[in-house]
């Protein structure tokens, strides 16, 4: 903690006073994040849309797996894509695209006359979000304050669980109409915060890190200006970032993010090789919980467990929903207190253990012919626990880890690349679920997610550093100094043979 008041004062922070949140770094992150209630209400109300899709449009479970599956794969070539997207034209352009794209397929699927076309606009959607999801937090990690950036960029994630509640909501509302025009508008009306984020966010500034990366400093400092407490707070924060760019050769005009790739995966230094096994690990281990599949098929796994009106599946959804909102509210309002550390353990411990009860509330319901109230009540809480530490841990502190660890020249693309293994493991995991449950039960299928969460937080305690309150430029050190320690400690092992 001594270590930190040098810095807090170097940025013009006073030490003995909390850091206070600048209002306009709030409205851009807030403006930022709101493209990922997109993927939100796509998550909440497809799930009871496809109830309906299944009946109106007479598919197979198959065909439902595929469809709903399909956006989280095809999203995975915009998380890849959306990389070099936003080092080319910049951060503020590609949260526009994203919007663009999504609002296209948003169109297609409320128009589409048939199964075919319904799957065209999940695919063009898809890739909307690929790009919602990677440059969201990235944009708002590059414009935060250390002492802030955890609250800042855990706000994506709550607004992904708040359109799974307007989802849950709408699907309620619209249930009571006939079965051809309910799916129909329950996924175009997604078109309407497309068109309103596509607008809004041109209001905002581009990210001070690119400014500098092309060699605008002077625009650059304009920007930080605005998004700090002082002009002596900006002018240290420019100093890191044209310092950070510098170390790395890549301040210059016509840098288009090349070689990125190279560095990445052809030829990784020791620190870039750990940063890569963290964000990989923790994007694969967020859908590998199996939550996405969870809110997408929760209707199914209550169907089977005994309840049988619409109205009532959807009921049990908006219950899960709220639960899953309060929660993540609460992590990102402690997060830059506690830590990502503590919050992500104590999440993938709670999600091990609420996965565990629901295997076993679901395989006693499995063989009771009478199907007990009060089973059906402790599955109910199982999930809503299960959903809820899901937003305490994994939800939120995915998207602010991954933004945060990359150092400068890489982080869009090895950004990009970590939330492209994020959503194709969500749609390996959206496609599979049904399939798997019916050949081990749902009860099966839940104890199996229990062991993922076992092993996520085993490796998530052995691997992942902690950085909170720690500058986007600092992060880097953090895995670069372990990286020295460790060579240093087989240096002297070597001596001492």
């Amino acid at each position: 903690m001594a270590a930190e008041v040098p810095q807090m004062a170097a940025n013009g922070v006073e030490s003995d006073k909390p850091a206070g949140l600048n209002k306009y770094t709030l409205l851009c992150a807030l403006l930022a994040s709101t493209n990922s209630i997109l993927l939100g209400y796509d998550i909440g109300v497809m799930s009871g849309a496809v109830l309906f899709i299944k009946e109106n449009l007479k598919i197979t479970s198959v065909q439902v797996e595929i469809l709903v599956g399909s956006l989280n794969v095809l999203s995975l070539v915009g998380s890849l894509a959306s990389g070099k997207t936003s080092d080319y034209i910049g951060r503020r352009y590609t949260i526009v695209l994203a919007a663009a794209t999504f609002l296209v397929g948003a169109v297609l699927m409320g128009f589409a006359p048939s199964f075919p076309w319904l799957l065209a606009g999940r695919v063009v959607a898809g890739i909307g979000v690929g790009y919602s999801l990677m440059i969201s937090p990235l944009y708002t990690a590059e414009i935060s304050p250390a002492m802030k950036r955890g609250f800042l960029t855990s706000l994506p994630e709550v607004f992904i669980v708040s359109g799974i509640l307007i989802g849950y909501i709408v699907n309620y509302s619209l249930s009571g109409l006939p079965q051809n025009i309910n799916w129909r508008l329950m996924l175009g009306l997604a078109a309407v915060p497309a068109i309103a984020i596509g607008f809004g966010v041109m209001a905002m500034p581009e990210s001070p890190r690119w400014l500098v990366m092309k060699g605008r400093t002077d625009e650059a400092r304009r920007v930080l200006i605005k998004v700090s407490d002082s002009v002596q707070e900006a002018e240290s924060r420019l100093g890191d970032i044209t310092k950070a760019a510098a170390s790395t050769d890549s301040i210059d005009g016509n840098w288009r993010g090349q070689g990125v790739w190279k560095e990445l995966l052809l030829n990784p230094s020791p620190p870039v090789r750990r940063i890569l096994i963290a964000a990989i690990g923790i994007n694969f281990f967020m859908q590998a919980s199996g939550n996405d599949a969870v809110i997408y098929y929760c209707p199914e796994v209550f169907k089977a467990a005994g309840i049988q009106n619409k109205r009532q599946l959807f009921g049990v959804n908006v219950i899960m929903g709220v639960a899953k909102a309060s929660f993540v509210l609460i992590s990102a309002f402690y997060l830059d207190r506690f830590g990502r550390r503590p919050l992500l353990l104590l999440g993938t411990t709670g999600m091990a253990v609420s996965s565990a009860v629901l295997g076993i509330g679901s395989k006693f319901l499995e063989h009771s012919d009478t199907k007990p109230l009060w089973a059906i009540i402790v599955c109910i809480i199982a999930v809503c626990a299960d959903v809820s530490f899901f937003s305490i841990g994994l939800g939120p502190i995915t998207w602010v880890y991954t933004s945060e660890i990359f150092p400068l020249r890489l982080r869009a693309q090895g950004t990009g690349l970590a939330i492209s293994v994020n959503r194709l493991v969500s749609g390996v995991m959206s496609m599979t679920f049904l399939t798997i449950s019916e050949k081990i039960t749902f009860g099966g299928m839940f104890f199996v997610l229990s062991g993922i969460m076992v092993v996520a937080t085993v490796l998530f305690y052995f691997l992942l550093p902690e950085t909170k309150n720690k500058t986007l430029e600092e992060v880097w050190a953090l895995f670069e100094d372990k990286s020295k320690s460790e060579c240093d400690e087989r240096e002297m092992q070597m001596k001492e043979i």
